[in-house]
């Protein structure tokens, strides 16, 4: 899990920067439409309830979220935005999914291609590269220590792990809403809660050449506007990308 939690940790990083240039917007907009098709109420939709919860902390505007809800349930007209999936191998042989929102198929995956072998990677058949990741749900949280463990065990998660000053908590993907709930009525203080893919195994990379060549992939891929969440198996050593 710790190239899962590296590359995490990373990304929301990129993702406060991006939030500053307002860039993130369209991807936030496009994952709010996606799960504004199962029902446009945040109480009675919990996924639609967790991008609204995202697309609030990067401070996106109100109009802004409830247009991407009314476009979702097609209130706007319009092409529909619709999930896809797609799978590859990227430099060093790490295996990568590249969950996206999209309009255009015809745009997207070109894109998707272009990063992959633009990187030394390539597109995976559908199946090939998924069944190395589990689907879990993730809650991001401050804390940590054996009462914060208890906390989560009784509230019905599978597992906890230190992460700096925080934790992150696994559940089961339909126990996420119910245990992100029972900690935050506890009065756990929840960074972000959402739905992920953990590697069942991590791959290290130990050649600085390749390193580089894997963080250009997840730069790219996280660069298209129609990429909503990357997850990888890789872990760089810490130090290795140091100049």
């Amino acid at each position: 899990m710790a190239g899962h939690s590296k590359w995490a940790k990373i990304h929301r990083g990129k993702a406060i920067e991006d939030a500053k240039r307002g860039a993130v917007f369209t991807k936030l907009g496009n994952a709010i439409a996606v799960a504004a098709k199962g029902g446009a109420d945040p109480d009675m939709n919990f996924a639609l309830r967790l991008a609204i919860d995202k697309a609030k902390a990067a401070n996106m505007p109100a109009n802004n979220i409830q247009r991407a809800i009314d476009r979702g349930s097609g209130k706007l007209g319009g092409e529909q935005i619709q999930e896809v999936m797609y799978e590859g191998y990227g430099p060093g042989g790490v295996a990568v999914l590249v969950e996206c929102a999209t309009d255009n198929l015809n745009r997207t995956y070109p894109e998707v291609k272009l990063a992959f072998s633009k990187t030394g990677g390539s597109i995976a058949e559908k199946g090939s590269v998924a069944f190395q990741f589990d689907r879990r749900g993730m809650i991001r949280v401050v804390g940590r220590g054996d009462e914060l463990m208890m906390q989560a065990l009784e509230a019905g998660a599978e597992d906890m792990q230190e992460d700096g000053d925080g934790s992150v908590i696994y559940t089961d993907p339909k126990e996420l809403a119910k245990v992100r709930d029972a900690l935050k009525s506890a009065g756990v203080e929840i960074l972000e809660a959402e739905l992920t893919y953990v590697p069942n195994n991590t791959l290290e990379v130990t050649d600085k050449a390749t390193a580089e060549k894997v963080m250009r992939l997840m730069d790219m891929l996280d660069d298209l506007d129609d990429v909503t969440a990357t997850h990888t198996n890789f872990d760089i050593p810490e130090g290795l990308l140091e100049p």
